[in-house]
This record gives C-alpha cells, structure tokens and sequence, in this order.
C-alpha cells in the first residue's frame, strides 16, 4: 500500500493555478484510418466526445475497437484523418507536458534509477536539477517509493514500476493524465490495490482522466463516465454515468447500482463483440 502522504499539500500548492481549472478534451468528428485500397482499415470513424476538466472517464470496447488508437490521438502520438482533437480549445498537432501518459508495459529507462525516471520530464521542461530532484522525490513519496529512488526498475515489482510511471507521469503537473490499460499486466490483488492508489491520487490532483481498460469492473470503479465503443471501426455507443458515491472501495461492487451498471457494459461489450466475430468470419 502507498505510505502516508505527508507533503501532499506542498505538492499541491506547487501547482499551476491554471492546470487545476484546465483539462477540456474535445474529440470533433474524428476518423482515422491507416492504409488505402485494399489495406484501408478505418480504426477510428466519425467520433464526437466532450470530458470536462477533472473528469474520470474510462472507455471500454472489444479487441480491435480503436480504444488505443483513439487515445494516441489524444496524446498527439497519431494525427486523425479527418476532424480534430483540443484540450482547452487548443489543437492537438503532437505531444505535451499538458499530457501526461502511462502505458500498460512500464516504458521506463532501464539505465536510470527511479529518481532519474521521474525527474526526466522536469529536466526536459527545463527547471533546475535541484527543482527536478525535489519534484521526483515528492513525487515518490506520494506513491510510496521513497525508499526506492536509487533502485533501478528492473530491481522492482511489475506494481512499483507503474506506481513510478505514475509519478513520472504527473511531475510535469499535467491537466489531463491518458492511461492505457496500466494495470492489465498486473496480479488481481496489486491490480486493486493500485486501482485504489490511483483514485486517492486523482481525489488529490484532479487532472483528467482518459483511461483505456478491459475491465467492466475496474472502469465502473474507477470512473465517472463509461464510454462503450463499438466494433471496428470505432466509435462511442454508450456513455454511461457512474453515480457511485465516493471515495469508493472494493465492497462497492457489490451494489445494486454498479450490478446494474455492469450489465449495460456487458450486454453493450457483448452485442459489439459478435459483430466483431462476424466481420472476421465474412473476411
């Protein structure tokens, strides 16, 4: 489990007033499509999404849906065919310190220690090497890592390699945190455990969260917003408010609500996924 934040409140007035208001994602009849002729594969097709600042907001779909890519796009990792993605009205052309991402496999540098990862992004934004070090090590102590800064990530555990590419991925403070399946390589127990860490992060800073997942469970659970997409090429069927009281635990899914919220998941998820098998079997 994370230790004890005690400098939380100093990491909070550290940051920029204006992140803690910003955040808007706006993804405006987006279509992306890879190859031409016969290896057209339209991944992505005229999507229309509105997530305002501080919003949790999980997307859910069958393999091959496009979830990913419609993240990367986010991110500025991949420019859409047609429409355009903004964050607070300004157009996404490529990547930014307003984004912070974190993927499934850690990307983490193999050749730096913990406190040389998290401190990457402050070094690169250009603060000292004094302000860098002292942003990554109140980072880590917000994760729970502190004791781990001079450790290398292959010395860690596959929960404390995310716990870092976390940390890493807020010490730029951005206003929107894009997370693709970041728990979906971990053990069902240090996958809870981290699903409850990230929410007692996000209750702290209150970025955006646009965050990919598999897990009917772990997205009612975590999110403030579902969004079902449907079978390639992708785009938004459902969008399901999560009313579910916070801050949350595990027992909540024992709930009426969330049942029922599960069910709409399954039931669209399901629906998608035999359309997915069909298309394979016509081609």
């Amino acid at each position: 489990m994370l230790e004890p934040v005690s400098n939380i409140e100093t990491i909070i007035a550290a940051k920029p007033v204006s992140a803690i208001s910003k955040g808007r994602i706006v993804i405006d009849d987006v279509s992306i499509v890879f190859g031409k002729g016969k290896t057209e594969n339209r991944a992505v097709e005229k999507t229309h999404l509105t997530i305002e600042p501080g919003e949790f907001v999980c997307i859910l779909g069958p393999s091959g849906c496009g979830k990913s890519t419609l993240l990367n796009t986010v991110a500025g990792f991949i420019q859409p065919t047609t429409g355009r993605v903004m964050i607070d009205d300004d157009v996404v052309t490529a990547p930014g310190p307003d984004r912070g991402m974190v993927f499934q496999q850690y990307s983490l540098f193999p050749w730096k220690t913990v406190l040389e990862n998290v401190a990457f992004g402050p070094r690169l934004a250009k603060h000292s090497d004094t302000e860098a070090v002292r942003t990554a090590n109140s980072f880590l102590g917000m994760v729970g890592l502190s004791a781990f800064a001079n450790r290398y990530p292959e010395e860690l555990s596959g929960g404390m390699k995310q716990r870092v590419g976390i940390a890493r991925a807020l010490a730029n403070y951005p206003s929107v945190l894009l997370m693709d399946e970041p728990f979906g390589a971990l053990d069902a127990q240090t996958r809870v455990m981290m699903q409850e860490n990230l929410l007692k992060i996000w209750a702290q800073f209150r970025n955006t969260v646009l965050f990919i997942t598999h897990d009917v469970d772990e997205a009612i659970f975590l999110a403030d917003r579902v969004l079902v997409m449907s079978a390639s090429p992708g785009r938004i069927i459902a969008d399901i408010t999560v009313s579910l009281e916070r801050p949350r635990d595990v027992e909540i899914a024992t709930e009426e609500e969330f049942i029922a919220i599960k069910k709409r998941c399954i039931d669209a998820i399901r629906a998608e996924t035999l359309k997915a098998f069909e298309q394979q079997n016509l081609n």
